[in-house]
Parts: C-alpha cells; structure tokens; sequence
C-alpha cells in the first residue's frame, strides 16, 4: 500500500471541492468510527442521523475490514434497509446487510498455501477467512498463540474458528479464502509488508495495515490483487451511476485509505491512526469529531442541513420547495 496515494485506484490530486455535489452516497467504516471506543453499539443520535439520511434519498453503504459475520450484528440494530450494502473484507466481499452476493474476490490457492510458511516468522498468527458460514470459516494454526495477542477477537469469533495443523491443511479441499490476516507490534507488521511487498508474492497479493499505535497493535491482511475498499466502493458507484463528487466516505485508519482518496467529500475521524491523519491534514480533508462525540451523526446532520433538509428529534423532513 502506498500512503500518500499517489498511483492507488481513484487517487485524486486535486480535490473535487470548488463547487460540492449534493451527497447521494455515505460510506462509513465500522470500528473506530461508526463504533464508540466502548460498548459494541451504535449511538442513539447515530442511528437517528443514519435513519434521516435514508428517508432522505441518501444510500449509506458500511465498509469494514471485517468479514460479514463479524459486521452483521453491529449493523443490524441500526435499522437500515435489508438492501444496505456492505463491503466487507476489505473489500473483497461485497453483500447486502440481507445477506445477498453482490461481488467476491478469492486469494488463489496456489498463493494462499504457500504464504503459510513464509507468514510464520511473523509470529504464527495467521488468519484465513473463507466466505462460507460455521466452524472452519476463520482458520488458524493456534488458537492459543492467536490469543495470547488479540484474546478479544478470539472469544468474539471462537465459534468460527477451526485449528489446522499445520496452517496449509486448511487448503486441502481447494477452497480458495477471500482475506488471509497476520498481527503483531506496528514496528513488526511494517516490516511484514515491506518484506512481503518484495518477495515472490508481491503482485498476487495486495496488502493492508491497520494501526492501533496506542496499543502498539497492528493487523495486516492480506487480500486478492487489486482489493481494497475504494475499489469495491468504485464499482459500486459506477453500478449506481453515482460520480464521485456525490460521494462521502468517513473512516479512521489505513485500510480506509483509498476509500477516502476515490470519494468526492473525505472525512477523517479525529481519533484516526496518526499516519491516516497526517495525509488528511497535507490533503485538507475535513476532519470529524471522534467517535466518542458522536462524529459520525455530526457529519450526517452537516450534509443533511446543507441537503435543505430540516433534521431533529429523530426526523428528517425535506424543507418544501
């Protein structure tokens, strides 16, 4: 991955902010920004905000590192409609919040299996997630080693996590897994992708970190070539017909990069990853409260308001012409 952009899908040097398009279209990344820091549930005043935007005309589209399972029970509560979509994965599955396949991207096996062997240097926490419902969804060598540094994702997913010993077993049936996934110090998974970005997989995988500096955690997935949020995101507006000027993406950390760099309106959260907020600040992104302070509603209420539409107490209603 790229930080500043340059070259990625979608990447704009110039920003399309001389006369702003009416926003047909808001994606919104998960944890860390539509999330509060604690408590596992979208806020009341997020939720009305979301709600209004809806009844408004305005598409709100849910794109996450997570896979579908893993994003599904946050959303749902919200209430938004089963057609929702959500770009999960990283963007290499693309579904409806009902569950129905819009797009899918898989590592090949052929690369997948031997990635096994080079990614236990790394500390043997690899992670493979197929796009397949149960047990053996998530694959794992260790669930111990795993545990001893993300326990919290562990106890989350443990009904979906099968042990293979050794990894490569998990290959055995020829399926193919859409998100391979590696975690440790960020000084650690910095290096992983740089010596992976110049090794023999480099240009059959494609590559995103997500830094969570203050815990000096890091994960690093590992995807089909070409997969990223802005990607799924791009094909989605253009199936839509929806320029990119009619786009907002909001989101707070790498992965989240070239979702921001293809939408028309950008929006950083306040509490992003340092390195996603020093490009935001160099490109003259617009930065969103945190999502402590309910940033996400903010920015919703702000482009309902501009959209000439009368927001509060829960209800949106189009001012009348």
């Amino acid at each position: 991955m790229i930080l500043s952009g340059e070259g990625q899908p979608g990447y704009q040097s110039d920003r399309l902010n001389a006369m702003p398009s009416p926003v047909r279209l808001i994606a919104i990344d998960i944890d860390g920004t539509l999330l509060p820091t604690v408590g596992g549930q979208v806020t009341d005043r997020t939720c009305r905000a979301l709600h209004a935007a809806e009844a408004a005309g305005i598409e709100i589209v849910i794109a996450t590192g997570r896979r579908q399972a893993y994003a599904s029970p946050l959303i749902q509560p919200v209430g938004l409609a089963p057609e929702t979509i959500l770009i999960t994965s990283n963007g290499a599955v693309t579904r409806t919040l009902a569950g129905e396949r819009i797009d899918r991207f898989s590592l090949a096996v052929e690369t997948a299996r031997p990635l096994c062997g080079e990614l236990r240097r790394y500390g043997g926490m690899t992670v493979f997630t197929f796009d397949c419902e149960g047990p053996g969804e998530l694959a794992v060598e260790s669930i111990d080693r795993l545990g001893a540094r993300i326990m919290p994702w562990v106890n989350a997913n443990r009904p979906w996590i099968r042990e293979f010993v050794p990894l490569e077993r998990a290959f055995d049936a020829g399926e193919a897994p859409v998100q391979g996934m590696i975690c440790g110090s960020v000084d650690t998974m910095r290096e992983a992708q740089a010596d992976l970005l110049s090794s023999e997989f480099a240009g059959r995988i494609e590559l995103h970190r997500t830094e969570y500096v203050s815990k000096d955690l890091c994960i690093l997935d590992i995807l089909p070539p070409g997969c990223s949020k802005g990607v799924a995101l791009e094909s989605l507006a253009a199936a839509r017909g929806i320029g990119r000027e009619e786009i907002m993406a909001i989101g707070d950390n790498l992965n989240d990069l070239e979702m921001l760099n293809f939408a028309g309106r950008p929006v950083a959260m306040a509490n992003g990853a340092p390195g996603l907020l020093e490009i935001a600040s160099l490109r003259g992104w617009e930065i969103a409260a945190s999502n402590d302070q309910d940033g996400v509603a903010q920015i919703v209420e702000s482009v309902l308001e501009s959209g000439g539409v009368q927001y509060g107490k829960g209800a949106a209603v189009e001012t009348p012409a």
